[in-house]
């Protein structure tokens, strides 16, 4: 449930509003102007709230829901208890979003520039932005349209952002170009020196890094994610991927349209993944890996070689998954003996 102190939250929402939002049909249309409060689980919500059931695990939750409207399938309605108003749809975790960004929204950011913030004469800022406390912005920097730089960001020399972008804050942005409608979040930074060095003499000397880091139209950028510039080549990060907190992208890498890169994952140096790559948890990507589009990588998997378009791998070296199960079971099976 959303709380009022961080979120506008739209009042007196009638459920033909939100069947109409969500595309969902009202079962019973002389409930159509009764008023919903919030949106809530089905174990939380109380007589005033509206819920979502779509996964028939919970089946025994929805039986003892307490809402005033549900919005679920036409094959769990069966399960929804009858004193609850339902709404039917072919898929209500698009309904669920759908209905949360309409009846919510984040408080609001005051555009204009903290008197704090330090920002070049060379730089351009673009209309209706808004430049926290302490802000720094280099010397010829671009900053589009309706952008949000939250307090403490550092954003550097040359650097370019797109309209419509969001940097939380103290993040830092460096030797990058950055498109439209981007989400970076608080400490993550970018554009940093790759991890490049060259033992000479018993010493190891720092290999300059003369890359960019690109990354395209909307895309989400985690809480403390590193994503190191090229070294020549640059680093690149395709249009609409997710990267959760706590993920190391290496120089030179570069990654495809509609990737996830869930938290801890470490992607070593020159990868590259095509497109609609997903990397669970805490997976490690060798050097100058080819990870084809549509590739599955389950969590705690190490890869070592290149893995073919489409494959769902598991393991550490990963494998095939129907191969990692069949290990397992071997292995269980030999054990006992």
């Amino acid at each position: 449930m959303a709380d009022s102190r961080f979120y506008n939250i739209k009042a007196n929402v009638t459920l033909a509003q939100a069947a109409e939002v969500t595309s969902a049909l009202l079962t019973d249309l002389s409930k159509q102007n009764e008023k919903i409060a919030n949106i809530s689980t089905m174990t939380s919500a109380g007589a005033e709230d509206i819920c979502f059931f779509y996964d028939r695990k919970n089946k025994d939750k929805a039986e003892q829901m307490k809402a005033k409207a549900c919005i679920t399938t036409e094959v769990l309605k069966q399960f929804v208890p009858e004193n609850v108003i339902v709404l039917l749809c072919e898929d209500p975790k698009i309904a669920f979003i759908k209905l949360n960004e309409f009846m919510y929204a984040p408080k609001g950011v005051q555009t204009g520039i903290d008197a704090t913030a330090k920002i070049a004469a060379s730089a351009k800022i673009g209309e209706n932005c808004s430049i926290g406390a302490n802000a720094v912005i280099g010397e010829n920097a671009e900053i589009g349209a309706n952008c949000v730089i939250e307090p403490n960001v550092v954003i550097g020399e040359g650097c370019k952002l797109g309209n419509n972008c969001r940097i939380g804050n103290n993040a830092s942005i460096a030797y990058s170009i950055i498109g439209n409608n981007c989400y970076i979040y608080t400490g993550a930074r970018l554009g940093q020196d790759g991890f490049g060095f060259q033992l000479i003499n018993g010493q190891h000397h720092r290999i300059p890094q003369l890359g960019r880091l690109i990354v395209g139209n909307d895309v989400e950028i985690g809480a403390n994610t590193c994503i190191d510039r090229g070294a020549l080549d640059d680093t690149v990060i395709g249009d609409g991927t997710r990267i959760d907190n706590l993920v190391q992208i290496a120089h030179n890498d570069k990654l495809g349209r509609g990737c996830v890169i869930v938290s801890q994952v470490g992607i070593a140096g020159s990868c590259t993944l095509g497109d609609y790559v997903v990397l669970g948890g805490q997976v490690g990507l060798a050097d100058h890996l080819n990870i084809g589009s549509g590739v599955q990588v389950a969590a705690q998997s190490g890869a070592m070689r290149d893995i073919e378009a489409g494959a769902v791998v598991m393991g550490s070296p990963c494998v095939p998954f129907k191969d990692f199960m069949r290990q397992v079971a071997f292995l269980q099976k030999n054990s006992k003996k």
